[in-house]
């Protein structure tokens, strides 16, 4: 991507990130802890990335706009529809991929 002009890089990154919002909405089944247990992000890290982008460029977003944006529709009623209680499993899954995290940072 190196020989792409800056507007045209952006413009490309842009419409990565906006595919990527329309993949999570179309996979409402996969849940936030799924997500940070795979990859260490999860939709509100997106919607917290947004805000820290906006700040960077003096621009002002504030965190609950940046979720409506991420999930598509405002976080209480997403959290209402879609978000399900974690699992024995998934909580010790996200745990030891926590632990795993500490230990790599000491």
């Amino acid at each position: 991507m190196q020989h792409l002009d800056d507007a045209t890089r952006t413009q490309l990154e842009a419409a990565a990130f906006r595919r990527l919002l329309q993949h999570l909405d179309a996979k409402k089944d996969v849940q936030n802890i799924d997500l940070m247990i795979l990859a260490d992000f999860c939709r509100n890290c997106l919607s917290k990335w947004l805000v820290a982008a906006a700040d960077e460029r003096g621009a002002e977003l504030d965190y609950e706009a940046a979720r409506e944006y991420v999930y598509g529709m405002p976080y209480p009623e997403w959290k209402e529809k879609y978000q399900q209680e974690a699992t024995p499993a998934q909580q010790a899954a996200f745990e030891a991929r926590q632990a795993s995290r500490r230990e790599s940072q000491s």
